[in-house]
Order: structure tokens, then sequence, then C-alpha cells
């Protein structure tokens, strides 16, 4: 059987979660933590080591909880650094990938640390990766992961015969006006978890390093790491399978979604 890691990106504290760790939010039935909750839910899917992609702010406590192992399972870590006199936040999430190259030996699942996916969604992806050499993603349903009031920025998914030909950022969604935004209900859209080889972040990593060196002059400017996939997929670089998800996604992003989030995973644990 293939070694697979499970990567999840936990470098950054948003502002808006009111500068705590938003990864550490109590979300689970019984207590659990959101990045342990979504560790459980992968674990089935047959992970030979988790990665912790950790910044400035979250190496320290994400070391004191989870140490060097968790259910049986090693952990790595690998810390997103930037210069904070020429910068005011980290390079992306493509920098954030690449910032485990080192550690990454085998193919894997990256995904964000204040996301749920779903037990089948990471074994969907896991399966792919033990018996294919292309890439894979899951979509989930726009009209799932949309807040009823207010709008948001989504990654839409243009896709052929399975395979993803386009990852289209679209900025300004609202729940009830898609065709606003030129979006149909069906369509499917990222959230920022992907099955990707060892190879895929040399890659990356030369074009992330392109990319700081162009931009070394604004201190705001991030690489996205759906922005890059898809680039690369329209260069024929790589392929990506997606798979349509059929679990509800769940993430936190403001306080209040942390009790949201908590009554639905108690109301599904019924």
């Amino acid at each position: 059987m293939k070694d697979l890691a499970l990567v999840y990106m936990v470098a950054g504290i948003s502002s808006r979660f009111g500068g705590k760790i938003k990864q550490f939010a109590e979300v689970g039935p019984d207590g659990e933590k959101l990045l342990e909750y979504s560790i459980k839910q992968a674990i089935p899917a047959g992970f030979s080591k988790i990665v912790l992609i950790v910044g400035e702010k979250t190496e320290k406590p994400m070391k004191e909880i989870f140490g060097n192992s968790y259910m049986g399972l090693p952990i790595l870590y690998a810390k997103q650094e930037y210069n904070q006199s020429e910068r005011d936040k980290p390079w992306g999430t493509a920098d954030a990938l690449c910032s485990a190259k080192n550690v990454i030996d085998c193919p894997f699942v990256v995904c964000n640390g204040d996301d749920l996916y779903g037990q089948t969604g990471f074994e969907a992806l896991a399966n792919h990766l033990r018996k294919n050499n292309d890439e894979a993603t899951l979509g989930y349903r726009i009209l799932e992961v949309l807040p009823e009031k207010g709008s948001i920025n989504r990654g839409i998914f243009r896709t052929e015969n399975n395979y993803v030909k386009e990852i289209n950022e679209v900025i300004g969604i609202f729940k009830n006006d898609l065709s606003a935004s030129g979006i149909k209900r069906e369509d499917l859209c990222s959230m920022n978890i992907f099955a990707l080889h060892a190879n895929t972040i040399k890659t990356l990593d030369g074009i992330v390093k392109k990319f700081k060196e162009e931009n070394k002059g604004n201190r705001k400017i991030e690489c996205y790491l759906p922005v890059e996939l898809s680039n690369l997929i329209k260069s024929g670089e790589i392929s990506m399978r997606i798979y349509d998800s059929k679990e509800k996604w769940f993430g936190v992003t403001n306080p209040g979604d942390e009790e949201i989030v908590k009554k639905e995973l108690i109301a599904l644990k019924k």
C-alpha cells in the first residue's frame, strides 16, 4: 500500500475570529476541537502520517496539543515563514504548501485546518491516490457552501468528463442571486482540498519563487493554491479528477460559526 500523507494548512489566525486560533474551536459532539474532529474524519482513509503547516503564532500551540503523534500516526511540522519587515501577511496557500516540500515525500491530501470535509471525501481522495498518477479534488454544490446572508468568494470548477478544466475565482457571490455572478445552482466549487503528488510541490515551488520575485514590493499580494493549480491544468502540466462530494461541508471563519457547526454536528450524531 502506498504511503499517503494528510496535510493541513494551519498557519494563519484570522482576525475575523477575534484573534483566537480557530482550529481549536470546540465543535465536536464530545468536545473535540475543529482540527481534531477533521483528523478523526480522515483517519479511516488510511493515511500514514500527518503534516501540519504552521505559522509564527500557531507553531507552539499546535505542538503542545498534538505533539509528535496522534491516534497512532506520526505528526511532522513545516513552518510557513515570511519577512515581517517587508510583508503584512504570509505569501498565501501555495507558499504554505511549498513550505512543507522537505517533509512530504509521497502522495498526499492537503486541506484547510478550519474546514470539515466529511469522511467519505477523504476516502475518495486517498483511494484515488492509491490507484492513479494524476491529481484529484472534491467539488461541493455551490448552494450548500454559501451563507444565507451576505456575499462570499468561491473557486468555481469548470469541468469536462469528470476532470477539472479550470478553477475560476468568483468574487462577491450572493446565495439569493447566483445569476448575477454567472453561476448555476448545480455548479461545483472548491473548498481548498486537493489530492496531489510530491512532484507537483516541486513544480509549485518554482512558481512561488518566481511569484515572490515579481511581487517583492507588494506587502499584501498572495499566491493562491487553487489559482496556481488551475494554471497548471490549463497548461497541460497536470490533470485533475473531480469527485462530487455527497457530504455536507462545515467551516469556521467568524466567531459565530463555532456554535453553528457545533449544533449541526450534534444533530448529525443523533
